[in-house]
Formats: structure tokens, C-alpha cells, sequence
């Protein structure tokens, strides 16, 4: 079995080594599903830009992703298709002119939408780009964009949204409030598709009542300014986009938010061709990827996550922080730190920049989980050069310093934490309205501290970090992470608690690890289904995967003193490749329950080549 480990460490190092840029970071795709792709090709005939030879590219791409029965899907064993993904495609393809309405696929997929209830029945953000390009009546949106302007002072305000809600809400109720709707001469007629007269994507229960109330009487308060009080907030609207544009063009590196930008300002009177639109525009398609040789738009780019997890793996599997490798990446990850201050800065403002993103382009938005995978990357060159060192104090300080008043550490910010939000009446908005502590972050930035900085549990800021961990366990004994849901969540935790030096017998782990043990499936391995986010419980895939395999397999290493049966079946899962292909490509990420979900295409390497390192070390007794 050993030699079989380091062959498989080998293979993994010498791919990567092989795919490692000139500029030093690793550029693996970030893929989304065909979702990007149909709005680019959207977006781009609402502007009348007419770049055919990319439009049919991204239109081949998604032709060759249809089902039989006419539908798309958003992953592998989501059973029947996926409403939502099939009305995109279908605007996509009739959108794009390479595909007439008489072509049998086309109406294979309109005959899967009118069986499934319509395009009314789409998911929330897809039916206000329906609305936006006049393929439906703009729904009714009871939040006025004079809410940007209540004060901080107020009990909900603008910052208390997560930043990554911020960037898509605002452009969102510029484009609401100014109903604006938009066709051109290439525009499909998708009448037909909305079965139901009534278009109502925002729900309006008492308990949500009761929170837009409290919004309205934010802004019912601000009455005695002078001026005109929606022209001031459609102003701020603007300039905050504006102000946030990174260095590529884009709204905070994400498709969706610029693409919705770049509708909000022709709301506002900005031209087809206008700078700020044709360099978002630019932005966009800078951050395309090839795919099997297809063309596809992705959300963002990974790279730096990509580039910080791969260093790090490398150098845990035994390649020198001194090779020319490591050397690269590390460099690319040094100046890619971020000195410019975010939004972050609201809610801790004596806190100086010092996290890292998990775009290329971006500089303003940083994360706590990019922000402990730099500095595992660099932990070494940091005993070795000054301004490595510095760079390194920069990332534990703002690192420490964002930590939730509860204990826990957030995606992207501190304390925007406010359940009340998850009240409005946004389909999907418990995934974008707040930015709450969660298992997977918390449990990662605990094992960044406990291996890589000697604080343990006796820390009061370690404390509060596995006092929230504990208290958010789950009954049967996992944890459910944010980005990846319950083998993910439970890999983080554990391997978290056990690093800051929590007891590998203490109940909670050893409850993780029977947990564990129990779902392994019989050829060694474990997989876990995108079900499981939309289910709310853990949902078997049926069939292993490399990565599931791997973070299982780490947990268990981790609380481990010895090599167990159930670590050297897993071991022998990985080395032996028994993978099916399709599992390959099937999203390991979380995106948005039921409707977005995440491939990176680097974790089939990454977390196996550290699963295997850590179980040779395991084996050797060190």
C-alpha cells in the first residue's frame, strides 16, 4: 500500500508542477453549470453586440448538455430536469438565432417546461432577468430604493446585508424601482411559457410583512430631508457599483452582479457602448475558461484559491518550500494580499487590510477561507523573509480581528449576521442576505491557528471558536458546512477542534467519527449528493468520489492514532482510482440551494493529494 502512496502523491505533485502557469498560480476552471453560459448569451444580444463566433461557441456548449427528455439539469442524479435551467437554456438558444423554434430539441425542451408548471414557476433571479430583457411584467417589489439611505444607525441598513447580497441587491433595485425592460430586434416571444397570468416572485407572509414594515419605517423617517429622496438613493445606487469596479472592469469579480450593473446603468441612461459597460464587459469574458475544449463563462475565477489550497497540498506532500514550484505560487500569492480596504471595514473599522480573495482580479473583497489558505501557503517562506513576515502578520491580524461576536467565523465579514433578514421575501435568500458563522470556516480557521500558529484551546478566542462548533452539531453527529454540506462540514470541524488540541475521544469527535463510518459506502469510499443541501439532511450520491473520499478520509486520519480499516479502505479507494468518470465533474460545491451549485476542478487533486499525505505520516507514526 505504501508504494502505491507515493505513486499517487506523484502523479498528483507532477500534474500539478505541469499545470502550474508562468505567473506562478494554477487557473483550473470554476464551473457552474450551463447557467453563466445563458446569461452571457443573453446579455450580450440585449446589448445588440454581435460577437457570433463566441455566442456559438457558448451555444454548442450548451446544446451538448441536453437530457433526452428535453430538460437540463443541474447535477447528475437530480432525477427529472431542472425547471429553471431549462427555461435559460431554451431563452439562451432562441436568443442566440443558431437555434430556430422548429428545431426538435428546442421544442423537446419547451414540451419539458409546459409539463412542469411554466416559466412562471422559474426560480426568483432568473424571472427578474425575464423581466429585465421584456419577457414579463416586472413583478411588484415592495422595498423602495430609498432604503440605501437610512442610516447605519437604524436597526436594518444597508450593511447589515452580506457584501456578496450588497453587490447584487443594489443593482437589482435600481432595475426594480425604475421598472426597467428592455427588448431588440432579435428578442424571442416566450408568452407561451407562463401558463399563469400572475407573476409573483416575492411572497408576503406576516413575517415578512412585519420586516419590510420595519424598512419602511426606516425609510418613512428620513421624510424632512430637503431634497428628492429617490433620485439621491438611484445616485448612491450608481456610485456604489461604480466605486467597486475591480481592476478587470467587473462589479466584485461576479457575473451576476455585473451583468446585473450593467442593466442597472442602461436603466440609468448609460449607453450600449459606454466605457464602463463595454470594460465590464471585457471583464466578463476575460474570465471565460475551455472546458474539454468548450467554451464556458464562468461565475469567477478560482485562481487564487486554487493556487493558495494547491501550495499548500504541495508542500504538506513533501516538495520543498525552496523548489521552484512552491516558489512561484508563493510569490503570486504575495501580491495578490489585499491593501485596499473593503466594505469590511463598516463593521470593524480600526482593522487594517490584510486577507486575501478568492478571484484573480480581486482586490476589495476579501475572505476568511482564501485568507488561511495564503497563509498556510506561505507559513514557511514567513520564518525566512521580511516581507513574507509582514505580509504574514498583516493576514493573522485581520484574520483574528474578524471573528463573529458569537464565536464563529463568517465567509466574508463580521458580525452580518441578522436572521431577521432571511425574512424578506427573496427565493434563496438565506444564501445571500446575511454572511452568518459557519461550521466549514470556523472549523478551518481553528485548524490554520492550531497547526500553523501553536494556539490551542486554552486561547479565549480558540474557546469561543469550539464552544459554537459544539453547540452547532448535529443530532446524528455531523456538522453541515456552508460550501460544501455535511461530509465537508464534518471534515472541517473535526479536523479543526483536533488541531487547537481537543481530545480525538472527546464525544463529539468520536460521535463525527461513527457518523463517518457508518456512511462509508463498500468499495471504500464515500460520495454525498447535492440533494443533501436542498433536503436539508445528508443524502447518499450511491457512488464514491475523490473528494468526498478524501475529506472523510482526513477526518478520520486526524482522529486517529493508528490506521484503522475503514482509513486504509479509504486509502485504497483513492490509489486503486475506482471512481466512476461522471463522478469526476459532479459539483463538490455549494452554491445556492436547489438552483447554483459548484465544480472545482482542482479538488479532485487537492484534497487527495492531502488526504494521502497526512495518512503517510499517519502510517509512519509521526
Amino acid at each position: 500500500m505504501r508504494h502505491q502512496v507515493n505513486a499517487e502523491i506523484n502523479r498528483i505533485a507532477d500534474r500539478f508542477i505541469r499545470d502550474q502557469s508562468e505567473e506562478g498560480s494554477w487557473q483550473y476552471p470554476f464551473e457552474t453549470g450551463i447557467s453563466t453560459d445563458c446569461h452571457m448569451i443573453i446579455l450580450l444580444r440585449t446589448l445588440e453586440i454581435d460577437d457570433e463566433a463566441f455566442i456559438k461557441e457558448l451555444v454548442e456548449r450548451i446544446a451538448g448538455k441536453q437530457q433526452e427528455d428535453g430538460s437540463w439539469s443541474l447535477f447528475y442524479d437530480e432525477g427529472k430536469g431542472n425547471l429553471t435551467a431549462t427555461v435559460e437554456a431554451y431563452y439562451a438558444l432562441l436568443y442566440s438565432g443558431y437555434r430556430p423554434r422548429n428545431d426538435p430539441n428546442i421544442q423537446a425542451a419547451r414540451r419539458f417546461i409546459l409539463a412542469n408548471g411554466g416559466a412562471t414557476e422559474v426560480h426568483m433571479l432568473f424571472k427578474i432577468l425575464l423581466a429585465i430583457t421584456g419577457q414579463c411584467e416586472w413583478p411588484p417589489f415592495p422595498i423602495k430604493i430609498e432604503v440605501l439611505l437610512i442610516p447605519d444607525s437604524f436597526p436594518i441598513n444597508l450593511f447589515d446585508f452580506s457584501v456578496f447580497g450588497r453587490t447584487n441587491i443594489i443593482p437589482f433595485l435600481i432595475l426594480a424601482n425604475l421598472g426597467f425592460s428592455r427588448r431588440t430586434r432579435r428578442s424571442p416571444d416566450l408568452s407561451d411559457l407562463f401558463l399563469k397570468k400572475e407573476n409573483r416572485s416575492f411572497t408576503e407572509d406576516p413575517e415578512a410583512r412585519s420586516v419590510i414594515n420595519l424598512i419602511q419605517k426606516g425609510i418613512h423617517g428620513l421624510k424632512d430631508y430637503p431634497g428628492n429622496l429617490r433620485e439621491l438613493a438611484l445616485y448612491r445606487a450608481e456610485q456604489y457599483m461604480l466605486d467597486r469596479i475591480e481592476p478587470d472592469g467587473t462589479l466584485c469579480t461576479y457575473l451576476s452582479s455585473t451583468s446585473m450593473m450593467i442593466f442597472a446603468l442602461l436603466a440609468r441612461g448609460y449607453s450600449n457602448t459606454h466605457p464602463v459597460i463595454t470594460r465590464a464587459l471585457q471583464g466578463l469574458k476575460a474570465m471565460t475558461c475551455r472546458i474539454d475544449g468548450e467554451l464556458h463563462c464562468q461565475y469567477t475565477t478560482a485562481t487564487i484559491w486554487n493556487t493558495t489550497l494547491i501550495s499548500y497540498a504541495l508542500q504538506e506532500s513533501g516538495v520543498p518550500c525552496t523548489s521552484n514550484t512552491v516558489q512561484k505560487a508563493n510569490q503570486y500569492i504575495l501580491t495578490r494580499q489585499h491593501v485596499k480596504f473593503g466594505d469590511w471595514i463598516i463593521h470593524e473599522p480600526n482593522l487594517l487590510p490584510g486577507g486575501w480573495g478568492f478571484a484573480d482580479m480581486n482586490t476589495i473583497q476579501p475572505d476568511i477561507d482564501d485568507t488561511t489558505a495564503a497563509l498556510r501557503a506561505i507559513r514557511t517562506l514567513a520564518t525566512e523573509r521580511m516581507e513574507c513576515r509582514q505580509a504574514w502578520d498583516r493576514g493573522i491580524n485581520w484574520l483574528i480581528s474578524i471573528q463573529n461576536n458569537d464565536g464563529g467565523w463568517a465567509a466574508f465579514e463580521k458580525n452580518v449576521n441578522k436572521k431577521i433578514l432571511n425574512l424578506i421575501p427573496i427565493e434563496g435568500g438565506k444564501d445571500m442576505l446575511i454572511d452568518p458563522s459557519t461550521v466549514d470556516l470556523t472549523g478551518r480557521t481553528l485548524e490554520f491557528f492550531g497547526n500553523y500558529t501553536n494556539l490551542d484551546f486554552h486561547h479565549p478566542m480558540v474557546k469561543r471558536g469550539i464552544r459554537w462548533l459544539l453547540k452547532n452539531q448535529e443530532s446524528d453527529g455531523s456538522w453541515v458546512g456552508r460550501w460544501g454540506v455535511y461530509i465537508y462540514g464534518t471534515w472541517a470541524a473535526v479536523t479543526g477542534m483536533v488541531a487547537v488540541g481537543i481530545s480525538p475521544n472527546h464525544p463529539a469527535i468520536q460521535k463525527a467519527v461513527n457518523w463517518l463510518k457508518a456512511i462509508q459506502n463498500q468499495d471504500g469510499g464515500w460520495g454525498e449528493s447535492c440533494k443533501s443541501d436542498i433536503k436539508n439532511c445528508y443524502v447518499s450520491l450511491g457512488e464514491s468520489t475523490r473528494t468526498h473520499t478524501a475529506w472523510a478520509l482526513d477526518t478520520l486520519i486526524s482522529a486517529s492514532t493508528e490506521v484503522t480499516p475503514e482509513i486504509e479502505q479509504g486509502v485504497a479507494f483513492l490509489v486503486e482510482r475506482k471512481e466512476k468518470d461522471w463522478t469526476n465533474t459532479y459539483p463538490k460545491g455549494r452554491g445556492m440551494a436547489g438552483s447554483f451549485y459548484l465544480n472545482y476542478h482542482c479538488y479532485e487533486y487537492v484534497f487527495p493529494l492531502l488526504a494521502l499525505a497526512h495518512y503517510q505520516k499517519l502510517a509512519e507514526g509521526r
